[in-house]
């Protein structure tokens, strides 16, 4: 296909089918998932991703904002979706007419969000949101604040229906004795507050605390439903021994050599020309640059895959292009494929470490990879489906 002589990604659907089985080996059989899909499902496509979840039986799913809500609506998912952040309280009827839960994190937003429901005639589903350490937005549990009282006033709000209550690790994947303490502390006071409520007759369906690293890091919680982010994309997070899941990367790039040529000793490459050839070199140009998420400062550190074998960016990355050296390299031709992130041969790069010459995480370069780049979905080895963000329709029909 035509998107194949630029760049594109490849996701692999039988990698998520895996993933899902590892992460519900590690929760207890009556233990729901909450897929989180925020971000463009973290680069991967949000309808494809969503829509393949649901096939796997998974009909619940989380997200930002409104916005991510609609478009997995308009896309055809008709699972559950909550709200993980704000949404503007004058949406009350979108949020109702399009069956979306919304997160509650404070008594003033709550009672906006019941006045506005109240207006339009509409009763929104809600979460509570405690913040037990994230310092982020929720009702604020410490040892010395109690918000069990101002929960109980929020619940009886009309207009509103409190189906859920959850909170968020801040260091599930910290394993030092420290970052165990404070898990286990987030924990005690997200225990003590829904007991709390429990005690005074308000009660819910759907308790979540647990994160990708809480799934696998602790494995003596036991709520309603677990929230499964990036491991859902078969990224690896710091786990304890014996913790970690069989997990799958879902995601790789690749792209295709455009141009190759020799320049000679002492010719400068890219902008700036902070790099210069110190003999005779043989430089290939690769179509990806910092607009689709291949960030400038891997500049000079960062490596390619082409024919098996690990080709150095030199020169600064630029907008649209990278120049890579492939003076080792023979043969090497034009619309050769490059893999970006992925294995070629018995080589792999992964975003891991990309991340690490970008002084920054993988989740970050997910949520990089740019417009332009074209995600096609492979299962058994075998295209299924395309999309494309530049055009208006999909490349190909998604599956029903």
């Amino acid at each position: 296909m035509e998107f194949l002589k630029r760049t594109w990604a490849e996701i692999n659907l039988d990698a998520l089918k895996h993933n899902i089985e590892a992460i519900r080996s590690a929760v207890p059989p009556q233990t729901g998932i909450i897929a989180v899909v925020k971000a463009d499902a973290y680069g991967h496509g949000d309808g494809y991703i969503a829509g393949e979840l649901e096939q796997l039986g998974i009909h619940f799913f989380a997200v930002s904002n409104l916005e991510e809500a609609l478009s997995l609506r308009r896309k055809g998912v008709k699972g559950d979706i909550l709200i993980l952040g704000p949404t503007p309280y004058r949406r009350a009827a979108d949020l109702a007419g399009y069956g979306i839960t919304q997160t509650v994190y404070s008594s003033q937003y709550a009672g906006d969000l019941s006045r506005a429901a109240v207006a339009a005639g509409v009763k929104v589903h809600c979460h509570i949101k405690l913040d037990t350490g994230m310092g982020r937005i929720g009702f604020v549990v410490r040892e010395d604040q109690d918000p069990a009282e101002e929960i109980k006033q929020v619940t009886s709000l009309p207009g509103l229906q409190f189906d859920g209550i959850f909170s968020h690790f801040s260091s599930a994947d910290d394993i030092t004795p420290e970052g165990e303490a404070y898990t286990m502390l987030q924990q005690q006071r997200f225990d003590r507050t829904v007991a709390a409520l429990e005690a005074a007759g308000i009660h819910f369906t759907c308790r979540h605390l647990q994160n990708s690293a809480g799934i696998e890091n602790e494995r003596s919680c036991q709520y309603d439903y677990v929230r499964a982010g990036i491991i859902l994309y078969g990224m690896p997070v710091d786990t304890k021994k014996g913790c970690a899941l069989d997990l799958q990367p879902l995601l790789s790039i690749r792209s295709v050599v455009t141009m190759v040529k020799t320049l000679h000793a002492g010719n400068a490459v890219s902008y700036g020309r902070h790099y210069t050839t110190d003999k005779d070199r043989i430089i290939a140009t690769v179509p990806i640059g910092y607009a689709d998420g291949y960030l400038r400062c891997m500049s000079g550190k960062a490596s390619v895959l082409i024919r098996g074998k690990r080709a150095r960016v030199i020169g600064n990355v630029c907008m649209d292009q990278i120049m890579v050296d492939v003076t080792d390299i023979p043969g090497v031709s034009e619309e050769d494929i490059v893999t970006i992130v992925g294995t070629d041969g018995d080589d792999c790069i992964t975003f891991d470490e990309l991340a690490g010459y970008a002084d920054t995480i993988s989740y970050e370069l997910f949520c990089l990879i740019g417009k332009r780049v074209p995600r096609v979905y492979y299962r058994e080895g075998k295209e299924v489906g395309a999309v494309n963000y530049l055009i208006d329709e999909p490349l190909t029909n998604l599956p029903e």
